[in-house]
């Protein structure tokens, strides 16, 4: 039977993308671009038009001079992974029945690399880190974000991705740059309560913040013309601009905001207090998945719309 220890909802990588998603996007792209993320301040990078839209983004983790050392991989006989049951793209039940997703495949890559047999089981969110401490598992790899809270509870090993802010536009209306003085007097549909509220308020004074208190609520509202843009967790946002549901009514402005106060400072594989031994092995598979490239062809088949 599954531990019941409860997790805080602020554990997953907050804020994170709405569940469930409609659709898994599978469009491949042959351009890899590494895109250095945005400043803590929430500067953002140029952003080119739509007409002259760069190739898609893929967010590059590793520094290829600070290629990790590689540990004594012989000590590591076999990965127990666990994932969560549903939160797509990262994590689903497949058509045949087996685990899928962006992590899941991801996990099937490390294990690859180091060359071990590895096994993936599904269990609910609230469940996983009990699991990991009471050794039914290896490593969870689930969105869970490293807080302090949880870092007291799991290691964790270096981020291999992160959910970024951004705003969405009205097709057509949207901006190269979205900057404050850009914003002065313009409402701009938030999550009531979330990070993203936070960080509007904070530093976008002179906009104006309408909390909704679900994300539909918030989107319906742009595509009314309620409100200006919506500013929110651009995972979530960028398979909604892609998908049915939203009309192709609208499109991301501006570039991404990162800072790591209100946005987390990355999502990483946990493992048990003190396996130093696995999480290094891990971080060094990580950095070879990345850098013969099968980070990026698994970042483009999930991610057909960039969210940086």
């Amino acid at each position: 039977m599954q531990s019941q220890m409860a997790i805080s909802s602020n554990d997953r990588s907050q804020p994170g993308p709405a569940r469930p998603m409609a659709g898994i996007c599978a469009i491949l792209l042959g351009v890899f671009l590494s895109v250095p993320l945005a400043s803590e301040a929430g500067a953002q990078p140029a952003v080119k038009p739509a007409a002259e839209a760069a190739p898609q983004a893929v967010p590059g983790f590793w520094d290829p001079r600070r290629r990790p050392e590689r540990p004594d991989l012989s000590r590591i006989t076999m990965i127990r992974f666990m994932t969560e049951t549903d939160y797509p793209p990262f994590d689903f039940t497949g058509p045949d029945g087996n685990p899928a997703g962006f992590n899941v495949d991801f996990a099937r890559a490390l294990c690859e690399e180091i060359k071990v047999p590895c096994t993936i089981q599904m269990r609910r969110f609230e469940t996983l880190i009990d699991a990991i401490n009471t050794n039914r598992g290896d490593a969870v790899i689930a969105s869970i974000a490293a807080s302090p809270d949880i870092r007291a509870r799991l290691d964790f090993t270096d981020p291999y991705y992160r959910a970024p802010a951004r705003f969405v536009a009205r097709a057509g209306e949207a901006m190269a740059e979205v900057r404050p003085e850009n914003l002065t007097g313009k409402k701009i549909g938030v999550i009531a309560g979330s990070a993203h509220e936070a960080y509007l308020k904070a530093f976008f004074t002179d906009a104006l913040a309408v909390g909704f208190p679900s994300e539909d609520a918030m989107r319906t509202a742009l595509r009314r013309s309620e409100v200006d843009l919506i500013f929110g967790d651009a995972i979530s946002l960028g398979f909604w601009i892609n998908g049915t549901d939203s009309g192709e009514c609208c499109t991301f402005a501006g570039g991404p905001f990162v800072e790591s106060r209100y946005f987390g400072e990355g999502i990483g594989i946990g493992v048990r207090k003190g396996n130093d031994l696995l999480r290094q092995a891990l971080n060094w598979a990580m950095f070879r998945v990345w850098e013969k490239g099968r980070y990026t062809d698994l970042w483009l088949r999930y991610f057909s719309v960039s969210p940086f």
